[in-house]
């Protein structure tokens, strides 16, 4: 018989046991308490045609026997049946308290595992709900609109003075007007040291500077706003 199985599925051999013997296994429902022993009459009553191997057997007996469905049969007053439905002795004590005590495990299992998922799909749905407000704030975030980048009005010469920002203060400095009549031009660039001040003519405006290097006919000078320029002897005044 263990050579040629057919049925190796508990809930098929279950429903086939329910069918060969009707008057002790049932598919639905409270299931009554099994004779001891019921093992080896179920052997005895099948043949290889069946197709069903000693372990699968044991394995569908567990099942149906460990069954809320079935242990809930066990209680007192209750009687074991053999598989012809015939009364086989009452249950013992010991035996309804054990079964009353794994419907109360099954009972608690269930319940854990329903708060687990209830818990698993709340702080899944949280997370959701973050995402969401996430997706939202940056959709908000990208309408805000960005500063314009007008095209920058021009300086009326005859009314504004020119500024000259420093890169590393981003400050910007007032030309120093001075009294042309009171600076004297320099005709010789070779009295001038490095280092020394002087004042630079920038069209009609005139800034203070000092003198970083001296060539034939200019000088390099640096302004107070960091700026290095040549400038020739001509612009130059004391």
């Amino acid at each position: 018989m263990e050579n040629q199985p057919k049925l190796n599925n508990s809930k098929k051999i279950i429903a086939f046991l329910a069918k060969r013997f009707p008057n002790c296994f049932i598919a639905e429902g409270e299931a009554r308490p099994l004779k001891i022993g019921i093992f080896q009459d179920i052997l005895d009553k099948l043949t290889e045609d069946d197709g069903i191997s000693k372990t699968q057997l044991r394995y569908a007996l567990r099942m149906y026997t460990s069954s809320c469905r079935y242990l809930y049969g066990i209680k007192e007053g209750a009687k074991r049946i053999d598989l012809s439905g015939n009364n086989c002795g009452n249950l013992k004590l010991d035996h309804v308290e054990y079964a009353r005590k794994q419907v109360m495990d099954t009972k608690d299992r269930i319940k854990a595992k329903r708060t687990e998922q209830k818990l698993i799909k709340e702080e899944f749905k949280h997370k959701e709900q973050k995402i969401d407000k996430k997706k939202i704030f940056l959709r908000s975030s990208s309408n805000i609109s960005e500063p314009s980048c007008s095209k920058p009005k021009k300086i009326n010469k005859k009314n504004k003075h020119y500024f000259y920002s420093k890169n590393k203060a981003n400050k910007t400095h007032n030309s120093k007007r001075t009294n042309l009549a009171k600076l004297q031009s320099i005709k010789d660039i070779s009295t001038l040291k490095i280092g020394q001040e002087l004042n630079v003519m920038v069209g009609q405006i005139i800034i203070n500077a000092s003198v970083v290097d001296i060539a034939k006919d200019s000088v390099r000078v640096q302004l107070p706003t960091g700026l290095v320029m040549i400038v020739r002897t001509e612009h130059l005044k004391l």
